[in-house]
């Protein structure tokens, strides 16, 4: 039995990394000259820090490592809502943490004048296809619960042994293949958070959309989940 400080340092660990592999490599390696790993480098850095995560981390905090999946959890019956605050505290601390040693590295840099967007999410001007905010909003509550519905489904009691976080890092990487034009794609508070405090494109301001539209979208797969899918 592992004690609330392990879990809790496990979840603070786990966004820690997701954030800076996810955001690191959008920001460090997205157009570096010549060996850039573009869009599609960025949905699996992002899906591989989930993998990594869920293996190392999964058997003592669970692995959500994002406030939505905790609260998406919560609804569809898999986690106790005693331990959420604790777990939203931790995650976002994460993901801070994550942005200040991001922003540590890039400020290194020969020449430096700003962090600019710094992997932050938005809509409108901030949006990097230019999506309005009913856009983004949508797109972020159906990719969340998508997600949900596969986090829940691939760690079911009927599932496939050991291949749960796989099967949910690689849905976040499909959730990023598709949504990154559209939000830079967030599905996660916490993720959203860390950036947006070192951006210089005003993404502060378009946070409260990336807290509303994951925990909608997080709630509204495990209440699918519930009533078409489980046997529960």
């Amino acid at each position: 039995m592992f004690s609330n400080t392990q879990k809790w340092s496990a979840e603070f660990i786990g966004t820690f990394w997701l954030t800076l592999g996810g955001c690191g490599s959008a920001v460090l390696a997205a157009a570096f000259p010549g060996v850039g790993i573009g869009l599609l480098g960025v949905s699996l850095a992002f899906g591989l820090t989930v993998v990594t995560g869920a293996y190392a981390l999964g058997p003592i905090s669970g692995g959500h490592f994002n406030p939505a999946v905790s609260i998406g959890l919560v609804v569809g019956k898999r986690f106790s809502a005693a331990e959420l605050p604790g777990y939203i505290i931790a995650q976002v601390l994460g993901a801070i943490a994550a942005a200040g040693v991001l922003y540590l590295i890039v400020s290194g840099k020969a020449g430096f004048t700003g962090v600019g967007g710094f992997a932050s999410n938005g809509f409108g001007e901030n949006s990097p296809g230019k999506f309005s905010m009913v856009s983004v909003l949508l797109c972020e509550v159906v990719m969340t619960a998508i997600f949900l519905i596969v986090i829940l489904g691939a760690t079911a009691r009927q599932a496939a042994d050991g291949f749960g976080g796989l099967a949910i890092g690689l849905c976040l990487t499909l959730i990023h293949l598709v949504s990154i034009p559209v939000s830079n794609t967030s599905v996660n508070p916490a993720r959203s958070t860390g950036p947006a405090l070192f951006a210089q494109t005003g993404a502060m301001g378009d946070l409260w959309l990336f807290w509303v539209a994951p925990i909608l979208g997080a709630i509204l797969g495990a209440l699918v989940y519930n009533a078409l899918l489980s046997d529960d």
